[in-house]
């Protein structure tokens, strides 16, 4: 009992999963971080973001400040330009959790199932 004790994630830490759960649940959003992860590390412009996407301006930057804001892409300015990354730090912090709720603490899911699961 001491380990699960010892294991616990903070309340606040929950609240910051919950909220880049929320962020990526969007399918825009999702097809967004998708498109960054394919991308990296390079990242992608603004305008090269949208027309693969399909997604106009304004709905897109809507999007994009979300992720920002939870920390899930990361944008630098290039000049004019905007590029945006994804945030793999944060992205692999979001998945350690799961993985230590779902596959090690309590095992619901073997470790060897999420590695061969894939798009």
């Amino acid at each position: 009992m001491k380990a699960a004790a010892r294991a616990r994630v903070p309340d606040e830490q929950i609240a910051r999963f919950a909220d880049m759960f929320t962020a990526i649940g969007a399918e825009p959003r999702l097809r967004i971080i998708r498109l960054l992860l394919s991308a990296h590390p390079d990242g992608m412009v603004v305008s090269d973001i949208g027309a693969e996407l399909e997604v106009p301006a304004s709905t897109l930057s809507h999007h994009l400040d979300k992720l920002k804001n939870e920390d899930l892409v990361s944008v630098r300015r290039e000049g004019t330009y905007l590029r945006y990354s994804a945030n793999t730090e944060a992205l692999q912090e979001l998945l350690g959790f799961l993985y230590a709720e779902c596959c090690t603490r309590n095992r619901a899911i073997e470790p060897q199932a999420i590695i061969t699961l894939g798009p």
